[in-house]
């Protein structure tokens, strides 16, 4: 029989682990903690599972970010949400490239912690034709022109070709794709990454590099099974939108 929690935390701080898995617990969690990543998956292996893991960036031996691709190479998609006292923008789209949900810092507090969790647990629930379809059940495809959207799988198709986008990629061509010939600003397509009112960078534009490096990867595995992709605009200073198809 599989063991079920709410939130996974792995940590090796004890006292901060003790502490953050006290203050999710009053605020409703089922929290289950782990010190290092190996223990982790082997309890992953054991059968435990869980709506959302917490992983510590700068874990001892194995790092957070290597934990979750170890996570990704045995076919677990938990929801991945990142804890750091270093909230640096390159670790952040480190992250998100490799299909983590969530980059938190440690110093925003439990508050806020507790209310984005709220939000992906809450996201998964109500977004079922994300999760992987049953046997015999037909797949879900948006179709945009060239573009194929697999809303079951997160697959991104153009001309027939695998584009192999990211969770986080998806979601942006998705928001892209179903507002043809509207340019979205930097704000609304961060939002979309992560979710409304997400606070990143410094200032009050500091999500916009952020996007910027997330088209610019979107772009490059467009390019790489079509060289004349050219569906994706930039208005400066503004964002970005998906080409109007022509009359």
């Amino acid at each position: 029989m599989h063991d079920v929690t709410d939130i996974v935390l792995v940590d090796d701080d004890d006292l901060y682990r003790e502490v953050l898995s006290a203050d999710l617990a009053d605020r409703g969690f089922a929290v289950a903690c782990f010190a290092d990543g190996p223990s982790f998956l082997e309890a992953v292996s054991r059968g435990v599972a869980a709506q959302v893991a917490l992983l510590d960036w700068a874990l001892p031996g194995m790092t957070g970010f290597e934990l979750l691709g170890a996570l990704r190479d045995r076919g677990v998609a938990l929801p991945v949400v990142f804890l750091t006292g270093y909230a640096l923008a390159e670790r952040e789209l480190q992250a998100l490239d490799r299909g983590a949900v969530d980059f938190v810092d440690k110093a925003r507090g439990t508050e806020v912690l507790a209310h984005r969790l709220r939000l992906i647990i809450e996201g998964q629930r109500q977004a079922p034709a994300m999760a992987a379809p049953t046997q015999g059940e037909p797949a879900q495809v948006e179709q945009h022109g060239e573009l194929a959207l697999h809303r079951q799988t997160a697959r991104t198709l153009w001309r027939q070709h695998d584009v192999g986008l990211t969770m986080t990629e998806y979601k942006i061509v998705a928001l892209l794709a179903s507002h043809k010939g509207e340019i979205l600003t930097y704000r609304a397509i961060y939002d979309t990454a992560h979710y409304e009112g997400f606070v990143a960078g410094s200032g009050e534009h500091g999500h916009n590099t952020n996007v910027r490096s997330l088209l610019k990867r979107i772009r490059r595995k467009f390019l790489a099974v079509d060289p004349g992709f050219a569906e994706i605009e930039n208005k400066q200073g503004v964002g970005y939108g998906w080409r109007a198809p022509a009359p």
